[in-house]
């Protein structure tokens, strides 16, 4: 499993983007993007690119994950969907 970034605070702008509205290469590049990031942790042993943009990826699908958009950051985070407000 894929470890998210834990956000404890929203920004009022900020807004969850349901994956299934982005183009399949849009999702594909962020999915790629979120997995090479620095501080991105895969547990004791180093999983491939493919291996972990294939488990973001059923994270998304499963709801477990959102993607996050902050706009005044231009940033896209993937977060856990259950440290996000209960409105969102």
């Amino acid at each position: 499993m894929v470890r998210i970034a834990i956000f404890s605070h929203c920004h009022p702008t900020t807004m969850k983007i349901p994956y299934r509205q982005l183009d399949s290469g849009t999702l594909q590049n962020l999915l790629e993007e979120y997995a090479t990031r620095d501080g991105t942790d895969y547990g004791e042993r180093e999983a491939s690119l493919e291996d972990k943009v294939t488990s973001l990826r059923r994270q998304l699908q499963s709801g477990e994950v959102v993607i996050w958009f902050e706009p005044g950051e231009e940033s896209v985070n993937l977060v856990l969907a259950r440290d996000l407000p209960i409105d969102d």
